[in-house]
């Protein structure tokens, strides 16, 4: 167990190494000013971060994945839909109730809507996405099509909330379908898909074990949306305290009990779940109940570390460079930016389950290498864009609309794996790195150049971006995909056609 330890160590280094490095650098030029404090505490976060994305995918393998991939055939070899579909609502909305990032989220906007209806409200959507992602894996129904109606829907309550003059809510709408796929829910659910599509799936158990990350996303879209339809006031944002000194010293033990309280909350409904479903369904020997147990345990720590060492040294960091880089030269913002979001990615600890997944049930046609290019492109673009619109001050919907108009557009010309994968990976790609260090770099960038009152205008959106961004860049690798192997066949075909009689050997 200590050697694949230190290899996934070693692969959260090579993660983690870009982003460590860029800020480095950056604090070696006259653009951003970070004192020896922020330096030394990010650099000790780097550690702990390589440290915690180690213990995480270790934990994600030997536990989270198993569990959902037991819990998904074992509900689905009892051939009763109703029981299934009920539990997988149930599921959906306790996982997100717990998702730490969900919490972070309602908390900023708590002087408009109640943080606790909020919560609710998503959870609800999920657990109802849930189950509509379940049904389209026993009915066998194309993901494209059922995600062509539910966004059309997405934007016609768009236009309906900007009428209503409850603009605010179109940001937080679509960041809450990013936050809500987080590093405790994304392995379980993805497993949870493949385990039902292993059985119910039918011949194309490898597509449909994809594209439960990716409906689970629309949903909380559609709820915070609905619930902006009967909301009244003006969004409000309260700056919260992103120097080092409020996470360190005396503060630093509250942190990380704040941390250990909201994993605990998180896996513990998640474990009780499963022990539940195990004691009444599965009956799993003991030896595997144990290496599940012993996977729990990692996944905490992992946990525990990854978002302790963001809190502490990331968020302040991300929050000072965008705060400088925006006072300073807003090209730079930009180009940075997307030199960011072309690491970041890399660091995010569901991204490395996703991957993997992605190579087994593709058999190696989509590699690893191949999905983090696509997704570091994406995530890089995403960033990029959102600096732009920090800049000059636009709505999210000029980028949403024709972005997802693409992505959609592109599912009817690439094969129907990859638009399950790219929607799933848009939700992956939108972790707690991007909401603790991304985020911060945008609120950061507002502040400077327009002050707290735009940061829900502005600042806010840049998840739903994260998430956007990869549908297209994963589609266009198929795409490509798809018209080298017609040129491929077309030349094969034209030199069939062109050979000379005389070089084909009659063998009758």
């Amino acid at each position: 167990m200590l050697k694949i330890l230190l290899l996934k160590c070693k692969e959260a280094m090579i993660s983690v190494m870009p982003v460590t490095v860029i800020v480095l650098l950056l604090n070696l030029t006259p653009l951003v000013t970070v004192t020896a404090l922020e330096m030394t505490v990010f650099l000790l976060s780097a550690l702990f971060l390589v440290l915690g994305i180690g213990l995480f995918n270790l934990g994600a393998d030997i536990a989270m994945t198993p569990m959902g991939v037991q819990v998904g055939a074992g509900l689905s070899k009892s051939r009763n839909v109703g029981l299934l579909l009920s539990v997988s609502f149930l599921l959906g909305v306790l996982i997100t109730v717990a998702e730490p990032d969900l919490s972070v989220l309602a908390a900023q906007v708590n002087a408009v809507v109640n943080g606790t209806a909020l919560i609710v409200t998503v959870g609800v959507g999920v657990g109802l996405f849930l189950v509509l992602a379940i049904l389209r894996i026993v009915t066998k129904t194309g993901l494209s099509k059922i995600l062509m109606i539910f966004y059309m829907l997405v934007f016609a309550l768009a236009a309906l909330v900007l009428e209503r003059g409850n603009g605010g809510f179109l940001a937080l709408a679509f960041d809450s379908g990013g936050v809500t796929t987080g590093p405790i829910t994304v392995p379980f659910i993805m497993a949870l898909g493949a385990g039902i599509a292993t059985t119910l799936g039918g011949k194309d158990a490898g597509e449909n074990s994809f594209g439960l990350v990716a409906l689970c996303s629309v949903g909380p879209v559609l709820a915070v949306m609905a619930l902006g339809l009967f909301a009244n006031g003006e969004m409000i944002y309260e700056l919260p305290d992103y120097s080092v000194g409020a996470h360190i010293g005396g503060a630093l033990p509250h942190t990380i009990l704040d941390v250990m309280k909201e994993v605990a909350l998180a896996l513990g409904l998640l474990v009780a779940f499963f022990f539940v479903v195990q004691a009444v369904f599965l009956r799993l020997p003991r030896r595997k109940l144990y290496r599940i147990t012993v996977g729990i345990l990692y996944t905490f720590a992992g946990l525990v570390m990854f978002l302790t060492a963001v809190t502490v040294g990331f968020m302040p960091i991300g929050y000072r460079i965008g705060h400088d880089l925006a006072a300073n030269n807003n090209t730079l913002l930009v180009l940075i930016g997307f030199v960011l979001g072309l690491v970041v990615v890399l660091a995010e600890p569901a991204i490395h389950v996703l991957k993997g997944q992605v190579e087994d049930v593709t058999n190696g046609t989509v590699s690893k290498r191949s999905m983090m290019l696509a997704l570091s492109i994406g995530v890089g673009i995403s960033i990029g864009l959102s600096m732009l619109r920090i800049i000059l001050d636009f709505s999210i919907l000029y980028y949403l609309i024709p972005g997802y108009f693409i992505s959609l557009g592109l599912s009817f010309f690439v094969p129907r794996l990859y638009t399950a994968i790219a929607f799933d990976s848009g939700g992956v790609a939108s972790g707690p790195l991007t909401s603790s260090f991304i985020l911060p770099l945008a609120i950061g960038a507002c502040v400077s150049l327009q002050g707290v009152s735009s940061v829900m205008q502005n600042a806010f959106g840049i998840v739903a971006m994260v998430a956007m961004t990869p549908l297209i860049t994963i589609q266009v690798m198929g795409f490509r995909a798809v018209v080298a192997g017609k040129v491929r066949d077309s030349v094969m075909m034209k030199q069939i056609l062109d050979a000379d009689d005389e070089q084909i050997i009659d063998f009758m």
